[in-house]
């Protein structure tokens, strides 16, 4: 009986343990990771995603990689410029693994061989150039390093995607004088920002002034070709007015003339009145006088009829 019992079990404990090691030799890889399997200590594949069975005892995971971009971020690298200025400079390598394979087999420390590498290319980098151009010329620097690093991890089966200078620290007395040369470089800006502006100020002034220089002689001019225009206009409008009246006068005589024709006066009438314009002529400033010899007999006739006219008492008196 106990002989029957333990072969009955036996099987069922081989089927459990067969059961067991199958599973735990049934492996999972998820998005982003490859597994590089071993057959016998030789490489035999890499999975991709999927489920995928390891042969027990026969067959191991070497290695779990993350295909994922990965950022690492190195300690500060002294460095010497090609004018001798020892500063510290710390890096920033991104960068991804594109073969599993060569990623395991190709280098023993990759971390630490992408560091040195960096170390070194960097050093070999700086030491063309000098300090100023170490620190206005960061993209190249990122761009040939990255060039560099690129190439020289290919065999390890990465690639670098971008490499970033994080900081760049000069010695503090190189600090200081960089402040001060800064410092003098805004003032000497300031200063010629400020000549700037009064000089555009007084060209600004200069154009007022001359602007209105300019209009205030536009306006006299103005002023006066209206005035001399208005005086030409005042002359032309006397003019006619004089020519005006006289026309008015000698066509007043030339209707007299007509009338006196039409009334055919006699000759009293005719010396009255070239006495009466003798009369008016003896009103002027004139010293010498000649009288026709007409209106002196017709002066005298007047002349006494008035002196009888006033001895004569008036009637009734």
């Amino acid at each position: 009986m106990p002989a029957a019992i333990f072969g009955f079990i036996v099987p069922i404990i081989l089927i459990v343990l067969i059961i067991l090691i199958l599973a735990a030799n049934i492996r999972v890889v998820q998005q982003s990771k490859a597994y590089v399997i071993e057959r016998l200590g030789a490489f035999h594949s890499v999975w991709g995603v999927g489920i995928h069975f390891k042969i027990p005892f026969i067959e191991r995971v070497a290695k779990a990689v993350s295909l994922k971009e990965q950022v690492v971020d190195f300690a500060p690298q002294p460095v010497i410029t090609k004018d001798n200025v020892t500063m510290q400079i710390d890096t920033v390598i991104y960068f991804q693994i594109t073969d599993p394979k060569l990623y395991t087999y190709g280098v023993e420390h990759p971390m630490s061989a992408i560091e040195n590498l960096t170390a070194t290319t960097l050093r070999n980098i700086i030491g063309d150039l000098e300090l100023d151009q170490t620190l206005t010329s960061r993209d190249h620097i990122n761009t040939k390093m990255r060039s560099l690093l690129d190439e020289a991890t290919d065999p390890w089966g990465i690639k670098v995607n971008r490499v970033e200078l994080k900081n760049i620290l000069p010695p503090r007395e190189i600090q200081d004088a960089m402040e001060k040369q800064m410092k003098a470089e805004r003032e000497r800006r300031e200063s010629i920002l400020q000549a700037e502006g009064q000089k555009q100020s007084q060209i600004l002034v200069a154009e007022g002034e001359k602007q209105s220089l300019i209009l205030r002689a536009e306006a006299a001019k103005q002023a006066a070709i209206r005035k001399a225009e208005g005086e030409k206009e005042a002359r032309i409008m006397a003019a006619d007015a004089e020519a005006q009246a006289i026309m008015k006068v000698q066509q007043a005589t030339a209707d007299a003339i007509k009338l006196l024709n039409e009334a055919n006066p006699n000759g009293q009438v005719v010396k009255l009145k070239a006495l009466e314009a003798m009369e008016k002529v003896a009103d002027g400033k004139a010293t010498k006088i000649i009288i026709p010899s007409e209106i002196q007999g017709l002066a005298g006739l007047a002349a006494s009829a008035k002196a009888l006219l006033e001895t004569d008492p008036p009637a009734g008196s």
